[in-house]
């Protein structure tokens, strides 16, 4: 099991050292670019030639997407540089809790059937918690339910809401039945059902 952790932590620190390294460089890279999309740069220098026919056809779905909501197409490098981090942070972020899982799951199955059936029981429930908070969020953002990124949310939780929704009436047109849900998953129904188990 150490080996294992080890491996893990070896592999996260070597992820974080190129996520920084290759963050450093686009920084460096988006900087030049939006330099000759502001013409700081000649757009006749071999530099800008270079970056218009190597750099800039990779930044059009994000230079597309700032132009759509009413941004400057020369801002695209930021936003670039922007969703580098942001994924290179949430990589990092999904590494190190599938290594808290891993463990979680080794020590599960030092314990036997209990143990595992224990994490199994855990997991589900956050699984169905975490689907919770995206239908919520979905609802915020008005993002539709049949989109492919939250139809699954639905599809996981709709069982649970639709009866709660037909006891509790909306406040102030407000969908308090996921609200209800959440408190029923996290501190009634999961604390019963791992009691169960023995602690």
């Amino acid at each position: 099991m150490t080996s294992t952790v080890q491996s893990f932590d070896v592999a996260i620190a070597m992820l974080r050292l190129g996520l920084f390294w290759l963050a450093v460089v686009l920084a460096v890279v988006f900087t030049i670019d939006w330099l000759v999309r502001t013409r700081r740069i000649s757009p006749f220098s071999p530099i800008a030639r270079f970056f218009r026919s190597a750099v800039d056809p990779l930044l059009v779905p994000i230079e597309r997407r700032v132009v759509r909501v009413g941004g400057l197409p020369s801002s695209a490098p930021w936003w670039a540089l922007v969703v580098v981090v942001v994924g290179g942070i949430l990589l990092l972020e999904l590494v190190g809790y599938v290594r808290g899982m891993t463990v979680e799951l080794m020590s599960a199955t030092a314990a036997g059937p209990t143990g595992i059936g224990r994490v199994l029981l855990q997991w589900t429930f956050l699984l169905l918690e975490v689907a919770l908070i995206v239908r919520v969020i979905a609802s915020w953002v008005n993002v539709s339910r049949f989109s492919r990124w939250v139809r699954w949310s639905f599809w996981l939780t709709e069982w649970m809401l639709r009866p709660l929704r037909r006891i509790i009436p909306p406040v102030a047109m407000f969908d308090l039945s996921p609200l209800i849900a959440w408190v029923l998953l996290s501190y009634i129904l999961e604390p019963f059902v791992l009691s169960l188990l023995g602690r």
